[in-house]
């Protein structure tokens, strides 16, 4: 999308502004001179705080230091992306995931998901590490000790629905009479393409692979995401550490006979069955899921709570394992409000659910392992003394249990679909006499 000969000349005074640059960009004539342009032309209001940031991503150069001064682009290409950041309907958003101590995995492909390892140009490429570089001089962006490790990238298209200031601040903009400690109970740690991705590889049995599983029972971890958007007016988040992930030492002898020190990615191996395993995981199997996450099924948060068990620690990855298979399995007349005409009305809301996990897995055992961990889950609620640790049986139990119900339930909503309440009534009605 072109700019305008008026752009680009307010682009080229801001561009020949002299290093290090005014006090205060925003009140400079320059700049002001370039947002009134920018407001004449494309509306809006005058971008203040969002052209600032929006300039810095080409290069403004008296933003940068002399070593970094050619990474500026000439003004009339910045020019053009400043025209395009404005009259573009939709947003690119890369989710960049490192897969934390995960063992070599198969390069995978589902929705608009990649699980692989990528060169240090590659992943220098999805970090955009240019513009980082033009946002962030004294902090480089290591992309050969990244690209040690494997990684998740989530691709997503947002609607770009707002202005450009609203856009960079959205923050401004919330109205002042709503409640900021309020909670979504439908948002999760980290965005929904991101979670989505994640219950998807969760749906694998990592538990059974481990071949650490007192270390760990995951086949990786995601301790945090960089999210990568190509709109000019969203400031890049800074350049993630290396140091954040887990590196080990690695000696090597060079071919003077000398131990040289390096460092590799810290793993946690799989079991070699994993591989072929995890190539099922592909296009076919993630519609499948998608499919069986919209359905009646999926309408509580199982999704949510899976999820949160991968990421949570201790007593909570384990509460979280069990308030997903309630919430697979469970209704809210389980507790109360019982029809009359129910011929299992006496049957309590645990037995219940150990009915229908027994009829949707065909395991009596599976039932009998709920109820165990259930009367565990319930001592340390209630507070009963004597709880004893919990070992890595009951974790892995409780994972293993949490997953395969969820893969069960994916299968059932592949079958013509039925409202949720009729499904669980079936499943109560095949399990009761199993227990």
């Amino acid at each position: 999308m072109s700019a305008s000969q008026a752009l680009i000349e307010a682009v080229d005074a801001v561009w020949r502004i002299p290093r290090p640059g005014p006090d205060n960009l925003l009140s400079a004539p320059r700049f002001t001179a370039l947002a009134e342009i920018c407001n004449a032309e494309y509306g809006g209001g005058k971008p203040t705080f969002a052209l600032s940031g929006a300039l810095r991503s080409p290069g403004l150069p008296c933003d940068l230091p002399p070593a970094l001064a050619h990474l500026a682009l000439p003004p009339a290409r910045a020019a053009e992306a400043l025209a395009d950041a404005y009259q573009r309907k939709a947003a690119r958003r890369l989710h960049l995931c490192p897969l934390d101590t995960a063992d070599e995995l198969p390069a995978l492909a589902f929705g608009s998901a990649q699980v692989r390892q990528y060169s240090t140009e590659e992943l220098a490429g999805l970090f955009d590490a240019t513009r980082l570089a033009r946002n962030f001089p004294t902090r480089p962006l290591k992309a050969d000790r990244l690209a040690q490790f494997q990684w998740l990238v989530v691709e997503e298209l947002v609607q770009l629905d707002h202005q450009p200031e609203r856009r960079a601040c959205p923050w401004l903009y919330e109205p002042l009479a709503r409640d900021f400690g309020e909670i979504d109970p439908h948002l999760g740690k980290f965005p929904p393409a991101v979670e989505g991705a994640l219950a998807f590889l969760l749906l694998a049995p990592w538990e059974q692979w481990s071949t650490m599983q007192e270390v760990s029972w995951r086949g990786f971890r995601v301790p945090w995401i960089h999210t990568v958007s190509d709109d000019l007016f969203i400031r890049p988040s800074p350049p993630p550490s290396p140091d954040t992930l887990s590196l080990e030492p690695h000696i090597v002898t060079d071919h003077w006979g000398e131990d040289v020190e390096l460092e590799r990615p810290t793993t946690i191996p799989l079991e070699d069955e994993a591989t072929p395993e995890l190539l099922k995981f592909d296009a076919a199997a993630w519609q499948q899921f998608e499919h069986g996450r919209a359905s009646a099924l999926f309408e509580t948060p199982i999704v949510h709570f899976l999820v949160r068990a991968f990421l949570a620690d201790g007593m909570d990855e384990v509460m979280a394992h069990m308030t997903a298979i309630e919430a697979a399995l469970g209704l809210e007349t389980d507790h109360r409000n019982k029809p009359k005409t129910d011929p299992r009305k006496n049957l309590g809301a645990t037995k219940r659910v150990m009915a229908r996990i027994a009829a949707l897995l065909g395991d009596v055992q599976a039932a009998a392992d709920y109820k165990d961990l259930f009367e565990m889950r319930s001592a340390y609620v209630h507070g009963r003394r004597g709880l004893a640790k919990v070992g890595t049986t009951d974790r892995v139990r409780a994972r293993s249990l949490a997953r395969r119900i969820a893969r069960a339930l994916i299968d059932v909503a592949a079958q013509p679909a039925q409202p949720r309440e009729v499904v669980m009534g079936q499943l109560l009605d095949q399990g009761a006499p199993m227990l």
